[in-house]
């Protein structure tokens, strides 16, 4: 015999729970699907031809990325299922994507080598992220390297990765020469992201109140620079990034020095504990 049809009850009438689930949650894993889209979708472009819009749409991905984190903590909607979602993002936005995009402009004139330097840049922003997850369980580190990248980060990797199409779209010519040059830089930024280089982070960094108001300013003018001269921007930008690797390294071996010598400092002045 057949037992009858029972609906769901709601939950606290003996039927089974329904759990419901606020839009707030939903919010940020749905900014980073559409990331996804972008990222995938500037591949698709690649590979039809329009490559200025591919890089255009690499870009939304890496600005799509940077707000739902953001967004996230701001609505208190983290969780573990976003976490994994944003790690996911990451891999394909900022190393399948531009690796691809860059191959289909430049790469593949290079031959073999070409394709290799695409593959390593990938598998590098895969290791990254991976050791960026799970970087916050050494707790030996001090707080003060707290306002360190370990490497390059990810967005910028992919942001640099693309600097021979920004001097493309300016006019150098894409040579076989251009290629194998491309190549060699490919390789370079990938190192840059599993690299141990200390890279500054700017979490940390307070702006006077005094100074806030020239700041904005200089932000909207950079971002009007970046809408109106979008590849020398990005070229310029690029090339002072690079500049500034050296100098954070730098910077970062002086703060190293610094803060052994204040600790033994602190160690000397410490009296020591008498013996039993």
């Amino acid at each position: 015999m057949v037992a009858p049809f029972k609906p769901f009850e709601p939950h606290g009438s003996g039927g089974p729970r329904i759990r419901e689930i606020p839009l707030r949650m939903v919010l940020p894993n749905l900014i980073t699907v559409l990331a996804i889209c972008a990222g995938l979708s500037g591949i698709r472009l690649a590979f039809e031809g329009r490559f200025e819009s591919a890089v255009v749409m690499v870009l939304l991905a890496a600005f799509l990325d940077g707000i739902d984190g953001r967004l996230a903590r701001m609505l208190k909607a983290t969780s573990r299922f976003g976490a994994q979602m944003d790690s996911l993002a990451d891999i394909v936005n900022f190393g399948v994507v531009p690796a691809l995009v860059l191959y289909a402009y430049l790469l593949d004139k290079a031959g073999s080598l070409g394709w290799i330097a695409t593959l390593l840049f990938a598998i590098a922003m895969g290791l990254r992220l991976a050791r960026f997850n799970v970087l916050d369980e050494d707790l030996d580190r001090p707080a003060w390297q707290a306002e360190y990248f370990v490497g390059v980060p990810a967005p910028i990797g992919a942001i640099t990765l693309m600097l021979p199409m920004y001097l493309g779209f300016l006019g150098l010519e894409g040579t076989r020469n251009a290629a194998y040059i491309a190549t060699v830089f490919t390789i370079l930024v990938a190192f840059l992201l599993v690299s141990r280089l200390p890279v500054y982070s700017g979490k940390k960094l307070k702006i006077k109140r005094e100074h806030l108001l020239p700041v904005m300013l200089l932000a909207v003018f950079y971002v009007l620079l970046l809408t109106v001269y979008p590849w020398q921007t990005l070229t310029a930008s690029v090339g002072a990034y690079l500049i500034f690797l050296p100098l954070s390294a730098s910077a970062y071996a002086r703060r190293s020095k610094l803060e052994a010598a204040t600790a033994a400092a602190e160690a000397a002045e410490t009296p020591a504990e008498p013996k039993a």
